[in-house]
């Protein structure tokens, strides 16, 4: 969807430039005029906050590359020396790790909000794949970053977690060795895991910009979910939307903040700080707190070769999502079945994580097998058959409709977009 851009240059150096290379006019017309829809909530900014967490994750991770030594030998001392004798090195190391959670309990709710919505749904295939490839970028950057500590819990992660892919059947065992480096975890794993955890973050960027160029071809979804029908729907994206971007971007702050000076190593594990022992293994082995899901999932399944299918089956069958949800209506607040269905894989998902941090034993076991199953049959069976019989509640006729009636106002007050 291309149009002539509006933006009008006011300088002699500006109508030049423009006319050469518009990245003023592509600002204003993307961020500044971009017709929004006029409903949308606060669960709309989590992707302006997730921009923002990304560049102070790449800003921060730079300065602490440049005294990092990717050496098994010196890398928990090198630490330890950002920490202790580099100037705010404390400040950006915290920074960093708490930032890397708050990315993620961002992302979660980012994705979370797309499935209650229905944001996934035709048209926005394809920015929903695009999210979905973001989302796994993610989960390699930050489990090459926990790796770098080289504390015990980093060593033994790094161990467990390469060691799955011997389990593929052929390639299994040529993959892990490429991966460690030699035949065990050791400094040339550290080297390729710092590398590859500098420049995925650079990936992320690029796909990020092809999820905000797809967004604005398709245009974005809205609480309703429905599609916009006449300019009355819409309001400029600056103010209206960059206002609450900007709100919600501080109040997020405000609690890394205080998590990062007061709770700096609340989400962190005890045994990061003992350098790593390769003769010594932890009487757990825990990942990050955004992993446990995932961690339930591959440990509930015996088999070392379907465990791993499962990991990876859990994440790349959200890909699949559009087309495994075969209702129209989108929005869960019309969709009465699939509301209470939505909610139940939430406390699902947010139980497979309290299980990935428990001993895989006894109950616990259990109960992560049977949320496994229930896991992949609400993509695979429940979502198909919702879709089929359910009977959404009347859609209104327009987002102007909705938003006036509910204010009182009348049609002919709603102002368009400029």
């Amino acid at each position: 969807m291309s149009a002539e851009s509006t933006y009008q240059p006011k300088s002699g150096f500006g109508r030049w430039m423009e006319a050469r290379l518009p990245i003023m006019g592509l600002v204003h017309d993307s961020f500044v005029v971009y017709p929004t829809p006029r409903n949308l909530n606060y669960l709309w900014a989590f992707g302006a906050i997730l921009t923002m967490m990304l560049v102070l994750q790449i800003l921060t991770g730079i300065v602490l590359a440049m005294h990092y030594i990717p050496d098994a030998a010196m890398a928990f001392a090198s630490i330890e020396h950002i920490m202790r004798d580099v100037n705010y090195g404390w400040l950006l190391r915290y920074l960093h790790a708490n930032g890397a959670s708050m990315f993620f309990v961002a992302v979660y709710i980012h994705m979370a909000r797309s499935m209650y919505y229905g944001s996934y749904k035709e048209p926005r295939e394809v920015l929903w794949i695009l999210g979905v490839i973001i989302f796994l970028l993610m989960i390699a950057t930050a489990f090459m970053g926990y790796v770098l500590p080289w504390g015990q819990m980093s060593f033994w992660a790094a161990t467990v977690i390469t060691n799955l892919f011997s389990a593929i059947p052929l390639f299994g065992e040529g993959i892990t060795t490429w991966l460690w480096g030699g035949f065990a975890v050791d400094s040339p794993t550290l080297n390729r895991f710092y590398s590859l955890h500098y420049l995925l973050p650079f990936m992320i960027v690029g796909v990020v910009v092809l999820h905000v160029w797809a967004l604005h071809v398709v245009g974005q979804n809205n609480p309703l979910g429905i599609e916009v029908r006449s300019k009355q729907d819409t309001v400029r994206f600056t103010p209206h939307a960059t206002v609450k971007d900007v709100f919600a971007s501080v109040v997020f702050l405000v609690v890394l903040a205080w998590l990062m000076f007061y709770l700096p190593n609340f989400l962190g594990h005890p045994d990061n700080y003992i350098p790593a022992n390769s003769l010594q293994t932890p009487a757990h082995i825990v990942p990050e707190w955004y992993f446990l899901p995932f961690y339930a999932i591959l440990r509930a399944i015996p088999d070392k070769l379907m465990g791993v299918i499962a990991l990876f089956a859990s994440i790349g069958i959200l890909a699949f999502l559009p087309w495994l949800d075969t209702s129209r209506v989108r929005s869960a607040r019309f969709r009465p079945l699939y509301f209470w269905f939505f909610w139940i894989f939430m406390i699902v998902v947010v139980g497979l994580g309290y299980l990935g941090a428990q001993t895989p034993e006894g109950g616990f076991l259990l109960a992560a097998r049977l949320l496994t199953a229930y896991y992949f049959a609400h993509f695979l069976i429940i979502l198909p058959i919702i879709g089929l019989i359910e009977r959404p509640r009347p859609l209104p006729s327009s987002i102007a409709e909705s938003v006036l009636a509910s204010s009182g106002g009348e049609a002919g007050e709603a102002a368009p977009a400029e």
